[in-house]
C-alpha cells in the first residue's frame, strides 16, 4: 500500500499531539500512533520513561502496549514523531509492522538500515514541527536528550 502525504499527515498530527502531552507531563517529546488499514488510528502513546521511570518506555513502545493483543499487526503502518531506536525498530520487526511514518530523522538517526533491511517500508515526512519538539528538548534538557539517546 502507497501512502501519500494527505492520508499520513493527520496520523502524524496525532503522534505530534502524543509528544506535545509527554513533554506537558515533563516526559521526553516523542509520540507515536497505529493505524489500521482503513486509516483508523487503534493505539497512542507517547514516551513515558520520565514518568513512569520505565526504560523501555519509548513513543513507540507505549503506543504498541496500548494496542494490545492483535492478529492484524502485519497490516498496520506506525507513525512515529523520531526516527525509531533499535528497541523500537526490533518491535516493529518481530511484530511484522510493514511500514513506519518516520516524523524526523535530522535530530536522531535510529535503526532505519535495519527496518530497510527487514522490508519495512519507511516514509519520512521531515517535520519541522518534530524537529522542534527534539530541538527544544535538547536545548532546554540537556542531560535528558542524552540519557535518551543512551550517552
Amino acid at each position: 500500500m502507497t501512502l501519500n502525504p494527505e492520508q499520513w499527515r493527520p496520523w502524524l498530527d496525532a503522534a505530534i499531539e502524543q509528544a506535545e502531552k509527554s513533554w506537558s507531563e515533563g516526559g521526553i517529546p516523542i509520540g507515536a500512533v497505529l493505524v489500521d488499514r482503513h486509516g483508523q488510528i487503534v493505539a497512542r502513546g507517547h514516551n513515558e520513561r520520565v514518568q513512569s521511570g520505565d526504560p523501555t518506555a519509548h513513543g513507540e513502545m507505549s503506543c504498541i502496549r496500548q494496542a494490545g493483543r492483535r492478529r492484524d499487526w502485519h497490516e498496520l503502518t506506525l507513525v512515529t514523531t523520531l526516527s525509531p531506536c533499535p528497541m523500537c525498530a526490533g518491535t516493529t520487526v518481530l511484530y511484522r509492522i510493514p511500514r513506519v511514518v518516520i516524523g524526523e530523522c535530522r535530530t536522531f538517526q535510529g535503526a532505519e538500515s535495519w527496518l530497510q533491511e527487514a522490508g519495512v517500508d519507511l516514509i519520512h515526512a521531515d517535520c519541522d514541527r518534530c524537529v522542534s519538539l527534539m530541538e527544544r528538548l535538547q536545548a532546554e534538557k540537556p542531560d535528558l536528550w542524552a540519557e535518551d539517546i543512551g550517552h
